[in-house]
């Protein structure tokens, strides 16, 4: 197999219940590298808790989960971004008051020594925020604005190049575009599609169909908790696709 057809992420039987509630039920599939994969299915259907299983914030309670070659165990989103695994949330998780080059390093801060003290290293996360804005060609007037002075795009691409800024080897957006405009979805679909073209694997969550077969390779259909089935892009349609959220269609 060639590199792009080995499995960057491999999810095993997994299964996750909340009380009497059983989010996931034995969900297993596959993301390849340098590949965008999306992840559909109603509200409900479990694609977030899977995500979350992936990035760390749950533990499943069965299964295995199978990232770059080694089973994982994350105890925290920390240790799956460790691994190279970075998300961009629905809210972004960006703080308004804080600039575009703090959020691009929160919890990341460069600090230099001198002697027992450690001072943040302003200019060089000044410059190295400039260089991930710049290499992502992502549309920030400044990045010394506050984030409170951008629009829902440029939020979404601050985001975006925070995730694909720290060696991530997979992104996952949760709903990118839901909240944009015509152009500003434009535009954060040319991010995606450069962050796959610079190698990176992109786990998409979308509910827009129409985005979905334009930008991915690869679709997993989630209903009420398991993974009913997966299409390569160019081999199904959008009908299809509903038909196996629905019900109207088997695996």
């Amino acid at each position: 197999m060639t590199d792009n057809a080995v499995p960057l992420l491999e999810t095993h039987q997994v299964s996750l219940s909340f009380g009497s509630v059983r989010a996931l039920a034995d969900v297993s599939l596959t993301l390849r590298r340098g590949e965008i994969t999306a992840l559909v299915g109603d509200n409900g259907a479990g694609k977030s808790t899977l995500v979350r299983c992936i990035s760390g914030i749950h533990r499943p309670q069965s299964g295995r989960i199978v990232f770059d070659g080694a089973e994982t165990d994350f105890r925290s989103p920390e240790n799956a971004r460790e691994a190279g695994i970075e998300t961009v949330h629905q809210n972004l998780a960006l703080v308004e008051d804080l600039t575009v080059w703090q959020n691009l390093f929160l919890n990341r801060e460069i600090v230099r020594r001198l002697g027992p003290i450690a001072l943040l290293d302003r200019r060089a996360m000044q410059a190295r925020a400039r260089e991930m804005v710049s290499t992502l060609a992502v549309n920030v007037p400044a990045v010394k604005l506050r984030v409170r002075r951008l629009s829902g795009g440029q939020r979404q691409a601050v985001a975006i190049c925070r995730a694909a800024g720290f060696s991530s080897k997979l992104v996952i957006m949760d709903e990118p575009t839901a909240a944009l405009g015509v152009q500003e979805t434009a535009r954060v679909e040319e991010l995606i599609l450069r962050l796959r073209d610079e190698g990176h694997a992109v786990l998409l969550i979308s509910h827009n169909f129409a985005q979905v077969m334009r930008l991915s390779q690869q679709v997993w259909v989630m209903r009420a908790g398991q993974c009913v089935g997966g299409r390569r892009t160019d081999e199904t349609t959008g009908e299809e696709i509903v038909a196996l959220i629905t019900g109207a269609l088997g695996n």
